[in-house]
C-alpha cells in the first residue's frame, strides 16, 4: 500500500517535471513546493520505493550521490557541469562501434559522462 500519496504525487511530478537527473535536495526543495510538510526522510523512502518498483532509476556519477530520474526514457548519457553541478540528459546517440577499443577487444555496454559547462554557466562574452 502507498503512503503519503500527496507526497509521492509531489515527487513523482518533480522529477517527470525536470527534463534532467535530479539530487535528492533538488527533489526535495521542488516538492516543497507542492507539499510544504515534506522531509528529507520521506524523499529518500519514496526514492528507493519508486526505484523498486520501476518508475525512476537511479543516475550514478563516481563519487557522488545518486540523482534520479524517469525510467522511461531512452538511451541516452548524462552532462555534468563543473560550475553549477547538475547533470543534465544527453541525447544525441553514440554507437558502440564508433568507440574506439583495443584489438580484439569487446564492448558489452558502455556509460558516458561529459563534463564541462552548461550553457547557463559559460561566460558570456
Amino acid at each position: 500500500m502507498e503512503r503519503n500519496t500527496r507526497q509521492r504525487d509531489a515527487i513523482l511530478d518533480v522529477i517527470s517535471g525536470a527534463g534532467r537527473p535530479l539530487s535528492t535536495q533538488e527533489i526535495l526543495a521542488a516538492g516543497k513546493a507542492a507539499v510544504s510538510s515534506l522531509s528529507i526522510a520521506t524523499v529518500y523512502r519514496t526514492l528507493r520505493d519508486l526505484v523498486a518498483e520501476g518508475h525512476i532509476l537511479p543516475v550514478k556519477l563516481p563519487g557522488e550521490a545518486d540523482r534520479y530520474e524517469m525510467a522511461r526514457l531512452d538511451d541516452h548519457y548524462h552532462f555534468k557541469c563543473s560550475t553549477c553541478s547538475k547533470v543534465f540528459d544527453i541525447h544525441d546517440n553514440i554507437k558502440k562501434n564508433n568507440l574506439h577499443v583495443p584489438r580484439n577487444f569487446v564492448i558489452d555496454k558502455y556509460d558516458l559522462i561529459l563534463y564541462g559547462q552548461c550553457s547557463d554557466c559559460v561566460p558570456k562574452h
